[in-house]
């Protein structure tokens, strides 16, 4: 019984550095309040299933754009509600929207999530 406790006791130990900190020293900058702003804001905007589909069924559609109209029956929402979820992707950076007569075309705006790894990923400064 007295091995099982030792054991246990040392098992909560953290182990530390030669320099005595508990954690490896940044290796990097991390993302400055600009950087963490728009990382988030995208994040926001693909923090709802129904726009990660949304982005998803637009970039599997035929030319990489599709019509609002076309976007309502996969997520099984309203034009109104489709159209809504898509503004915010747009002011996102994740969508472009082009007008053509009384329908809204939208498509992946190119390199848009290769951007935010960056930003996650690289030294900001």
């Amino acid at each position: 019984m007295a091995t099982a406790l030792a054991l246990t006791d040392v098992s909560r130990i953290k182990p530390v550095d030669a320099s005595g900190a508990c954690c490896a020293p940044l290796v990097r900058e991390a993302a400055d309040l600009e950087s963490a702003a728009e990382i988030a804001r995208v994040f926001k905007a693909l923090s709802d299933p129904t726009r990660v589909r949304l982005l998803s069924v637009i970039a599997a559609h035929d030319g990489g754009e599709a019509c609002v109209c076309d976007l309502t029956e996969p997520v099984g929402l309203s034009q109104p509600t489709v159209s809504h979820h898509l503004k915010l992707m747009v002011d996102a950076g994740l969508l472009t929207r082009d007008q053509r007569g009384k329908w809204a075309y939208y498509s992946v705006v190119p390199g848009a999530l290769n951007r935010l790894g960056v930003l996650l990923t690289e030294a900001t400064s």
